[in-house]
């Protein structure tokens, strides 16, 4: 995601809107400087807008060649002073974090790929403080199984279908896949209150370039209005989950 260098705002597109509207909710709802902690956040592609927003952020993720991307594209952003690079693993966020010390925690694409995701997820709870959110994004089993099976690869969709983690097979590069109930079991487990389930990338991985290229506005719409709404939801290719400290 990109940056407007006019107004500090992410040029949204569709891969990415439902997590955006969902988390511009939450930053107006709480009208104030928050305390932000992005896990697995790469090269900044979260950070830096929210940065720029006025809000502090703290990248914790594993690779070093990501986080030099994105101490520098928070420096020419001009908010490195509000943007924090820490090398580190998922599964080791217990260690990393204060406890009770952000107010909102982004954690995409994260959780299938730890070796512990109830221990990321309580790391997280236990991060937050009393009132704090969480978002957390994670890859839908539905929509993998769809892939494969248009593709033609029928087999990997048959193991995904029964296998209890979501897999393909032995050389799937992710670990697991959720459905919405089971990622939300996830995080009430670990004593967060779900908010709200969104789909995301329901339709934009679907359409030719050509489509997206012709009316991107028009793809980001219906993406939008078709992210909450089963089955549509169930099968986008990832499930975003907005959940909150009590």
């Amino acid at each position: 995601m990109e940056t407007s260098t006019r107004t500090g705002r992410p040029h949204v597109t569709a891969r990415t809107a439902a997590v955006w509207a969902v988390l511009r909710r939450e930053l107006e709802r709480q009208g104030r400087e928050l305390t932000v902690l992005d896990v697995g956040g790469g090269t900044g592609g979260f950070a830096v807008p929210l940065a720029e927003a006025g809000h502090i952020v703290t990248v914790i993720d594993s690779s070093p060649d990501a986080l030099a991307s994105l101490t520098r594209r928070a420096a020419e952003a001009g908010v490195a002073g509000r943007v924090r690079a820490v090398q580190g693993d998922g599964d080791a966020l217990a260690s990393l974090v204060e406890p009770g010390s952000a107010d909102l925690i982004l954690c995409h694409s994260v959780l299938e790929v730890v070796d512990e995701p109830a221990g990321v997820v309580a790391a997280i709870a236990a991060a937050l403080r009393p009132g704090g959110a969480a978002s957390v994004l994670v890859a839908s089993r539905a929509a993998a199984i769809l892939g494969r099976a248009v593709n033609g690869h029928l087999k990997a969709a048959a193991a995904l279908v029964t296998d209890p983690a979501g897999r393909a097979g032995p050389r799937d590069t992710l670990l697991r896949r959720y459905d919405a109930a089971g990622a939300g079991d996830l995080l009430t487990a670990a004593g967060l209150q779900v908010e709200e389930t969104h789909g995301v990338r329901v339709i934009a991985d679907l359409l030719p370039a050509a489509v997206l290229e012709e009316d991107p506005q028009a793809v980001l719409e219906l993406e939008l209005e078709l992210s909450a709404r089963p089955p549509f939801r169930d099968v986008a290719s990832q499930l975003h989950l907005f959940a909150r400290r009590p």
